[in-house]
């Protein structure tokens, strides 16, 4: 392992009003202000009120954490020139009173006319981590493991407790709402790249996807570039936890680990069991099958990856990284804290806004 396999990173954000922290349609004006040699990496999603940063792929953790730094830096820099702010939130805290329209794609006003109003919402933020795997059945079987750790890694990402001016009881309500898409959730078990291509047309053929950029499972592989792609995972509070979460995937990716093999209705009862409680309650263990608080989970996740951590340079950064969130919950835990504290979702927004950048 002297050239560590390559990995990158994509984050969806919200563009909100600087006052009453409601969503506003300024995507193209935002991409717009940001300097033309980062623009390439700036892109827009389904709703106007909506905006991603995709880095380049990265070999090393320390050029991962500079390309996200880099981009919230410039994306939030860039928004305030035009006047909003950027949100790392996986649902917008505040309700809005129009909601935003379409983002300028052709391909986006397909979607809305195919899928009606499951586009009529305020738009849901995740984050995708790519790691490189050149061999399409190797995508497959790593696939295989990943769908696995799925409930931990929704459980150390939730970053989507209100939504629409309330608490919704969750700590992941974006991945309750990408559940309502036909081709949302965890992926079945997979043989081949051969059996993933023939289920992807078929699904394709039934008219529940426009094309494979539309399979929203929570973990595939992509259809745009040689990598194997999580999406479970709301946008995170700050780039330490994303750093958290690529590590662990890209770590897990190459650890060459066995991926047991789970019925897809316990992993479904698993994925809805971290979204409710997140990193504050219980979860269920697949591969021992019983409950486990998400900080036991995510220590022996560790060790089981210790020697592939430490063989890529990443194993005392992730612990770093792990006491962190050990120590002050996920995104969903400290959103909620904030508003304990407040009892206000502007400010609860106010400090979205402002960790989005924090400890950059």
């Amino acid at each position: 392992m002297a050239v560590p396999v390559t990995f990158g990173v994509e984050e969806e954000f919200f563009l909100v009003d600087p006052h009453t922290f409601e969503v506003v349609p300024r995507a193209a004006e935002v991409r717009a202000a940001v300097p033309p040699r980062l623009r390439q990496y700036i892109h827009f999603e389904l709703l106007s009120s909506q905006i991603e940063i995709a880095t380049s792929a990265c070999s090393r953790a320390v050029e991962l954490r500079d390309a996200l730094s880099e981009l919230r830096t410039a994306l939030t820099a860039a928004a305030a020139s035009v006047g909003c702010r950027v949100l790392a939130a996986g649902t917008a805290p505040l309700p809005c009173a129009q909601l935003p329209p379409l983002a300028g794609d052709g391909r986006y006003a397909h979607i809305a006319d195919r899928f009606g109003a499951l586009t009529q919402i305020q738009g849901v933020c995740a984050c995708h981590v790519h790691v490189g795997v050149e061999n399409p059945d190797r995508a497959v079987a790593v696939g295989n493991l990943l769908r696995t750790q799925l409930p931990l890694l929704l459980a150390i990402s939730g970053n989507s407790p209100f939504a629409d001016g309330r608490d919704t009881g969750y700590a992941s309500w974006r991945s309750v709402l990408v559940d309502r898409w036909p081709t949302g959730g965890a992926p079945p078990w997979l043989g081949s790249a051969a059996e993933f291509d023939a289920l992807t047309s078929a699904i394709t053929a039934t008219g529940a996807m426009l094309d494979p950029g539309m399979l929203y499972w929570y973990v595939r592989p992509s259809p745009s570039h040689p990598t194997v792609e999580t999406r479970i995972s709301d946008v995170c509070l700050t780039v330490d936890d994303t750093m958290l979460l690529a590590l662990l995937v890209r770590a897990s990716v190459l650890s060459g680990m066995r991926a047991p093999l789970t019925h897809d209705h316990v992993l479904r009862g698993a994925i809805w069991r971290a979204a409710r409680g997140g990193f504050d309650e219980p979860m269920f263990d697949i591969r021992h099958e019983t409950e486990v608080s998400p900080g036991e989970a995510l220590l022996a996740l560790v060790d089981a990856l210790t020697p592939t951590l430490d063989r890529l340079g990443d194993l005392a950064e992730v612990h770093r990284l792990v006491a962190l969130v050990r120590k002050h919950g996920a995104g969903a835990s400290r959103q909620r804290r904030e508003y304990a504290s407040a009892a206000s979702l502007r400010a609860v927004s106010a400090y979205v806004a402002e960790q989005t950048t924090a400890g950059i």
